[in-house]
């Protein structure tokens, strides 16, 4: 397993988890604290921690999602730069310079050959 599938597993891992956070919440100030009785003055304890856990939770994850995408940049394969590198069969890698198209002038048509000038 190279270090891009450990990324992408991971990036899985946590955008399913904010979702789930993000779905347990309401946002008219409902949600799993409501479920627990706290519709006014009357609180069974830990409702107010029970949002303020979702809330920061959330808020962690989505930092998280964020780093683990931007670091999985580094780890994408074949990102290496202009050259491509193979690994041959006998462990040996050998490098292809990456292939520039040859522009010459006589290639580039003129827009004024087709008026007829």
């Amino acid at each position: 397993m190279n270090t891009f599938t450990i990324f992408l597993i991971l990036i899985v891992i946590v955008s399913f988890l904010l979702v789930v956070v993000v779905m347990v919440q309401n946002p008219k100030g409902g949600g799993l604290s409501s479920s627990f009785g706290g519709g006014g003055t009357q609180q069974l304890g830990g409702v107010k921690k029970t949002t303020d856990f979702l809330d920061k939770s959330t808020w962690a994850l989505a930092t998280l999602l964020l780093a683990l995408i931007l670091t999985s940049n580094f780890a994408i394969p074949g990102a290496g730069g202009p050259q491509d590198s193979k690994v041959n069969t006998d462990g040996t890698q050998t490098t292809t310079p990456a292939t520039t198209p040859d522009t010459s002038a006589d290639d580039i048509a003129n827009p004024l050959d087709s008026i007829g000038g």
